[in-house]
């Protein structure tokens, strides 16, 4: 007696890309690392947030909403 088999084939959709050139993100404090902020704020350099943005970061973060991609992502369980 053969036993059928079922194949099936499960879509695979890559994360949607946020484009972060557009001046929208500038309006929001954004996630990531705090040893990394530590060094952007004393050396200048870029950083990344948890959505993809590079900035130096020189505002304070406090008197923006959060950044709704970096929430959803550490919702989400996403690490930097």
């Amino acid at each position: 007696m053969t036993t059928p088999t079922t194949t099936t084939t499960t879509p695979v959709q890559s994360p949607e890309t946020v484009d972060t050139d557009g001046g929208d993100h500038d309006r929001f404090a954004h996630y990531c690392r705090k040893a990394d902020i530590t060094r952007a704020l004393v050396t200048g350099e870029a950083i990344t947030a948890l959505c993809g943005k590079k900035w130096v970061p020189t505002r304070d973060p406090s008197r923006y909403p959060i950044c709704p991609t970096c929430a959803e992502r550490k919702a989400a369980g996403w690490k930097l």
